[in-house]
């Protein structure tokens, strides 16, 4: 996967990246992807397809939480993997190199699904984009701005709901989070929506027992000195 620039992503990222709203931070970013393999991402690639391959021959239709039925298809498999290298482009820190987790990738049937999910949880950023940009809206803005980069209506939509040990979210103070992805076929493509709000008082109380645990090794250490 390779990154891409595009300058009509620049504007929402800049909003986005760090929106105090008070007792919460929210940290959204929006990023293109091309699916061309690049480096390492050839070799993950071809690891992830055998590894997809041997779940396939383990697993039993019978299963209902298998997802063998979809992995079973080579378009979707492909699919997948571009997603997965996507997450791992997205949260280089993170191990994603286990591609059997299609359960927890989900097709929205429609571009309203997205919409629910943005009501839901950016009606404050929505806002704020609002007074900031003389009454514009940050939906419209979102949409314009994806839709220049894939294309929206030859998009297909997946969300990313990770079960507890696989959310890179899950960092202290988080409250809510989501991952989208918008994914052309035709042009090779990804958008991804990552985004998060971030509790502010728990994170002053993370770094303030971080402080505090700090200042507890700076003594011990000039009690060993003395």
């Amino acid at each position: 996967m390779k990154f891409l620039e595009y300058t009509p992503l620049d504007s929402i990222n800049l909003f986005l990246n760090h929106l105090n709203l008070g007792e919460s931070t929210i940290k959204g970013n929006l990023e293109a992807f091309s699916c061309k393999h690049t480096g390492s991402d050839r070799k993950l690639s071809l690891s992830l397809e055998h590894e997809i391959l041997d779940f396939l021959g383990q697993s039993s239709d019978s299963d209902p939480s298998s997802p063998v039925e979809f992995l079973s298809s080579r378009s979707s498999r492909k699919t997948l993997i571009y997603l997965v290298l996507t997450l791992g482009h997205m949260y280089p820190d993170y191990d994603f190199s286990s591609a059997v987790r299609a359960h927890l990738f989900f097709r929205e049937e429609e571009w309203e699904n997205f919409k629910q999910i943005y009501d839901t949880y950016l009606f404050e950023a929505a806002r704020e984009w609002a007074l900031v940009h003389g009454g514009s809206s940050l939906l419209e803005s979102m949409t314009k701005a994806i839709d220049e980069v894939v294309k929206l209506s030859e998009c297909e939509i997946y969300s990313y709901n990770p079960d507890f040990d696989g959310d890179p979210f899950l960092e202290k103070g988080a409250i809510w989070s989501f991952n989208f992805f918008f994914y052309n076929r035709k042009l090779k493509c990804v958008v991804s929506f990552r985004c998060c709000c971030i509790s502010n008082q728990a994170v002053d109380g993370f770094l303030a027992d971080e402080m505090y645990n700090d200042e507890e090794e700076d003594d011990l250490f000039i009690d060993m000195d003395m």
